[in-house]
């Protein structure tokens, strides 16, 4: 059975243990790259990033954009939003319809 975990920073990512969600804190940006490829080697189908890690680590996510799991999607952290998420939206929107469909 597939699993959901969440890589940030303990402030930005502790809420998502309640919700049931496996929740890896990581206080620099080669923890949140070692915890990546550790659970995608695993059986997680979603990893949520926070932004701020997301920034720094464009080719290690790069990386599974074309595998079927797992879907890395990226989340602000607690210094809000950077909008690497809304542009990773907007992209991969573009990329299935073959269009700008949002007209930005």
């Amino acid at each position: 059975m597939y699993k959901i975990a969440v890589i940030g920073d303990r402030d930005s990512v502790l809420g998502f243990k309640a919700l049931g969600l496996d929740v890896v804190f990581a206080d620099d940006t080669q923890t949140a790259k070692a915890a990546l490829t550790r659970l995608a080697k695993e059986d997680y189908a979603v990893i949520y990033l926070t932004e701020q890690f997301a920034s720094e680590m464009k080719a290690e996510i790069a990386h599974y954009k074309d595998s079927p799991t797992p879907a890395i999607i990226l989340i602000p952290g607690k210094e809000g939003s950077l909008g690497l998420g809304m542009e990773a939206v907007h992209k991969a929107v573009e990329r299935a319809v073959g269009a700008d469909i949002f007209g930005n």
